[in-house]
């Protein structure tokens, strides 16, 4: 099969010269105990992987990307006894294994042995499986590694879901969807009535903007520098969209002294410094974005006790994906999440460094990608 592989990160834009991934021919791994064979039919270019590639988010090299996708369950390994071939799965780029401190609390998303595979390149029930026909081991990304004809991934990565949700939709749901959503429903758990601001209108950021949308009596205000991605924000439920620079005028036009929650999806640490300000008294921002490890924030200490402002973190949306995901796809059925909107196009797999470009400059929101 053919596999999109990373050798060297930081390679500099524009990615269709320096070609960071190659497609490169590798043999097709087999399940292990406890984990399944997917031919993916899907995926989608996240600013996850964006973030690997020029070296935001280490990991280690060579690494196969992609973790946002959608499949068919081809064979199953030893004890696998709940997922069966012909199912139709979502991927799932953070594996639980159900037991530690995290998923026992109900956290699965925080699961600690599994950030410790994502963080190695291995999977959560052994060492990584793929490899070159030479035997060069090849990392995987987050467990998943989607671009790629085939994955070999954990039980606890894969999400069963109908067959006739389209593949182009199903795969927004396994990181787009769960982020964007769950850092409304879960993390921030926005109530009716109340005002919600989500800085950066990618994929996550549309998802958040739909989903505050559809909490009965929301006034939600979308941010992005491109006027192109203001206007799909209206088109999925915004009430007002603009600039960074009319944020605030916009905050005070529209609320009684400020945001009930800010979503900052952008990966900045001066838009999360900026969000804070944008708060009522009692307000929360949720940090989604992944910025850069050296980007440091300097915020006023008081307003967390002097004004109950709060500061929340969100990974892949505070979800416990076997709950989620089918809730999610519910709320699409019933057409209060039209994601379609964010579907730009599909391409073959060939256009992924030409896309890293157009995700990179904000002319795609959610590129997805055939893998046959």
């Amino acid at each position: 099969m053919r596999a999109a592989v990373l050798r060297a990160a930081d390679l500099p834009a524009p990615y269709a010269d320096s070609r960071p991934l190659s497609l490169e021919s590798v043999p097709v791994p087999s399940p292990r105990a406890g984990e399944v064979l997917v031919r993916l039919e899907r995926a989608g270019l996240c600013h996850s992987d964006l973030s690997v590639i020029d070296g935001s988010r280490v990991r280690p090299l060579p690494m196969a990307l992609g973790h946002e996708a959608t499949g068919v369950v081809e064979r199953v390994g030893d004890g696998v006894d709940d997922v069966r071939p012909g199912d139709h799965v979502v991927l799932v780029f953070v594996p639980s294994c159900g037991s530690r401190r995290a998923c026992s609390a109900g956290r699965p998303a925080l699961c600690y042995r599994g950030a410790d595979a994502n963080g190695t390149g291995d999977l959560l029930h052994g060492p990584a499986v793929l490899a070159t026909s030479e035997g060069e081991r090849i990392n995987h990304h987050l467990g998943v590694s989607a671009f790629a004809r085939y994955a070999v991934v954990a039980r606890e990565s894969v999400v069963v879901i109908d067959d006739d949700v389209p593949f182009d939709v199903a795969a927004m749901f396994g990181c787009a969807a769960l982020t964007g959503i769950g850092a409304v429903l879960n993390t921030a758990h926005v109530t009716e009535g109340q005002s919600v601001v989500v800085f950066g209108l990618g994929a996550v950021g549309l998802m958040a903007v739909m989903a505050a949308a559809q909490v009965a009596g929301t006034t939600v205000i979308a941010i992005d520098p491109l006027a192109a991605k203001q206007d799909l924000a209206l088109r999925c439920g915004a009430r007002q969209a603009g600039s960074p620079e009319e944020a605030a005028g916009l905050v005070a036009a529209v609320t009684d002294g400020g945001a009930d929650v800010v979503i900052e999806a952008v990966g900045s640490g001066g838009v999360l410094e900026a969000g804070l300000q944008l708060l009522a008294r009692g307000g929360a921002v949720v940090s989604v974005g992944l910025p850069h490890p050296d980007q440091q924030i300097s915020v006023q200490a008081l307003q967390f006790a002097g004004m109950g402002r709060r500061l929340l973190g969100c990974y892949m949306g505070d979800a416990v994906p076997e709950r989620d995901i089918p809730a999610y796809l519910d709320l699409w059925r019933q057409g209060k999440l039209p994601v379609e909107l964010l579907h730009t196009d599909t391409r073959p797999l060939d256009d992924l460094n030409e896309s890293l470009d157009a995700l990179a400059e904000g002319r795609v929101v959610r590129r997805i990608f055939t893998l046959g």
